[in-house]
């Protein structure tokens, strides 16, 4: 009976595994000497020599992500990818091991290409939500909480071991409690309908917005109207102090105006009512019409 595509991988992934611990490991003076020929001279075939000895690395730290459901096999080419960057960046004459530099890389191009494709949304932006996102599960095992709601002493627990908020261990908590969902999945046996019809549209609706539109235009008018009612100073004070962004201060418009921030003040209540009685003129009493 034929192998399945999924079983030809898995076969080709256990092959290549057992090829990769055939290969034997490199001394420290080794490691140095080929990473120098490569550094120096460009020699390919001492870092194809180097690298080589450490296919077994990627292998064994693909196999500790492979219960995040991507295939062993995508892990490994991701591995591979960050044992090459190790290689193109390794400094021999630091003092550090190959192979101990190489790991932290081998690490990072695999947890990044976990945190890309576990999920169709970006599980992990910043450093807190990637170390959540690789140590929630371990350390919920540590404590045998393993209940479908994180409890309040789970969650400050993680916070204190991983250092991030209670909100950050909630939300992250959230993301991993089940798969991603299809929009277009359809609800129910018959699938009438599907999980977009249940959607609510935010937005209003075309006459809402043309009303919307003609009652700011119409407000914008009666003010401009009720303005023109008042004197140059008045209406100095009630743009500054009402109508911008940042109000200024009474102290600071009675420096401008040269008067007292009190006499601000009295101007300032004084337009005020006008412009209240010039509004009641134009537009009548919301009140007494029932409007509000």
């Amino acid at each position: 009976m034929p192998l399945s595509e999924t079983e030809e991988f898995q076969t080709a992934t256990r092959s290549y595994a057992r090829e990769t611990m055939r290969i034997p490991m490199l001394g420290a003076e080794d490691e140095t000497m080929l990473a120098r020929r490569w550094r120096v001279d460009g020699d390919e075939r001492a870092l194809h020599t180097l690298t080589r000895a450490y296919l077994r690395l990627v292998v064994a730290m693909a196999s500790r992500f492979r219960n995040y459901g991507l295939p062993t096999s995508e892990l490994v080419q991701e591995g591979n990818v960050g044992l090459m960057q190790a290689a193109a960046r390794f400094d021999p004459e630091r003092g550090v091991r190959f192979s101990t530099y190489a790991a932290w890389w081998i690490r990072a191009a695999i947890q990044d290409y976990i945190l890309r494709n576990w999920s169709i949304v970006r599980t992990g932006t910043t450093s807190a939500q990637k170390t959540l996102f690789f140590n929630l599960r371990r350390l919920r095992a540590r404590i045998n909480d393993t209940g479908e709601i994180l409890s309040g002493e789970t969650r400050a627990f993680v916070a204190r071991k991983l250092k991030v908020s209670e909100a950050e261990v909630e939300a992250m908590a959230g993301r991993l409690s089940g798969p991603d969902r299809s929009l277009n999945a359809p609800i129910g046996e018959d699938g009438a309908s599907d999980w977009q019809d249940q959607l609510a549209d935010d937005h209003m609706t075309p006459d809402n917005e043309i009303m919307e539109r003609r009652d700011d235009a119409a407000r914008a008018r009666w003010v401009a109207q009720a303005l023109s009612k008042l004197s140059e100073r008045e209406r100095l004070i009630i743009r500054a102090r009402r109508l911008e962004d940042e109000g200024v201060t009474l102290e600071s418009l009675g420096v401008r105006l040269g008067v007292s921030k009190e006499r601000v003040r009295q101007i300032e209540a004084g337009a005020m009512e006008k412009l209240r009685r010039v509004l009641l003129d134009l537009v009548g009493d919301p009140v007494a019409a029932g409007l509000i």
